[in-house]
């Protein structure tokens, strides 16, 4: 642990440092191999092939609502409907093999919905390599929105969330200046995603295929003060890197220590009974309050206690 963090922790209630013992006991327990069975990380954890891990990855992400059987299920079948190989899928169909999408439906996301994302894949990785540029880039803002003033450059972000120091010391809670480069970073990051996602260059060709209004809602963003549970839950997956064979680590430019922390109801819940959380409504600056508050436990990791507050708050009903 940081001697930061522990100096941090020093001033704290002696209950601080019971709930930081007791939760990395959690986080050991359920990030292992065995949580992904029945977990929505297993679907892209079948692929070897780092697009179709994040093409794998982002679907059962997105679809991450509702019943965990039946979010695991769906995504499956999105797969097989992309013959087990997506990236490719996504590079080489023809109009003939969209077809086939045409009746996938889970919950509110239907197919014209999943057009719209094939052709969005499709425009990117003719363009790139990896998903992770969509994240990184200040992309073109698309002519249905605002432009947001307090949205940073994720790129400045970074580099000034590296160069930042990662807490005050001499504070009970997390400094005003931590909250400033997390939230420049990762708020950056997925705001330019969106930006990108319904922009006309997600297109290839300018006017040809505009997002349906109704496709909107799948992603969420920080200025619309959505937690984003599902977008941080895929940058989760795709940066936090150790040995335990959960996250997969395949992104390099984020540091784990700027990640969100997923919230949902059921981390709202186990947060606020630890008194990590106070905000009442479960929201983008309650997801902000919570990594503040997790950072305290360790500054360089703190979405690992994802997995004991979702643990906690699906497994054992806590």
């Amino acid at each position: 642990m940081s001697p930061i963090s522990d100096r941090r922790l020093a001033d704290r209630p002696v209950a601080t440092k019971d709930v930081r013992a007791f939760l990395d006991r959690k986080v050991e327990e359920y990030n292992r191999p065995s949580f992904i069975t029945d977990d929505p990380i297993g679907v892209p954890r079948r692929y070897s092939k780092k697009q179709d891990i994040e093409i794998a990855a982002f679907f059962a992400a997105i679809f991450s609502w509702g019943n965990r059987t039946t979010i695991i299920r769906k995504s499956q079948e999105l797969m097989q409907l992309m013959d087990q190989a997506p990236h490719q899928f996504i590079l080489q169909h023809e109009e003939k093999d969209l077809r086939r999408l045409l009746d996938f439906k889970h919950r509110t996301f239907t197919a014209t919905d999943l057009l719209y994302f094939v052709a969005f894949f499709k425009h990117h990785y003719t363009r790139y390599d990896s998903l992770e540029e969509a994240f990184l880039k200040p992309w073109k803002k698309t002519r249905e929105e605002k432009p947001c003033e307090d949205t940073a450059d994720p790129g400045s972000a970074r580099k000034g969330a590296l160069s930042s120091p990662i807490a005050d010391p001499r504070s009970g809670s997390p400094s005003a200046e931590v909250r400033k480069n997390r939230a420049g970073l990762v708020e950056g990051a997925l705001s330019a995603f969106r930006h990108y996602f319904f922009s006309l260059e997600a297109t290839g060709e300018p006017g040809a295929l505009l997002a349906p209004p109704r496709t909107y809602k799948h992603i969420s963003s920080p200025e619309k003060n959505s937690s984003c549970k599902r977008l941080n839950m895929f940058l989760r997956w795709m940066v936090r890197k150790d040995d335990r064979g959960v996250d997969f680590g395949i992104w390099e430019r984020i540091p784990a220590s700027q990640l969100i922390c997923p919230l949902d109801l059921h981390v709202a819940r186990v947060a606020r009974r630890f008194g990590l959380l106070t905000r009442t409504q479960t929201d983008w600056q309650a997801a902000l309050e919570l990594t503040g508050e997790l950072s305290l436990l360790d500054p360089e990791d703190p979405v690992k206690y994802d997995f004991a507050l979702f643990g906690l708050g699906v497994m054992e009903k806590f």
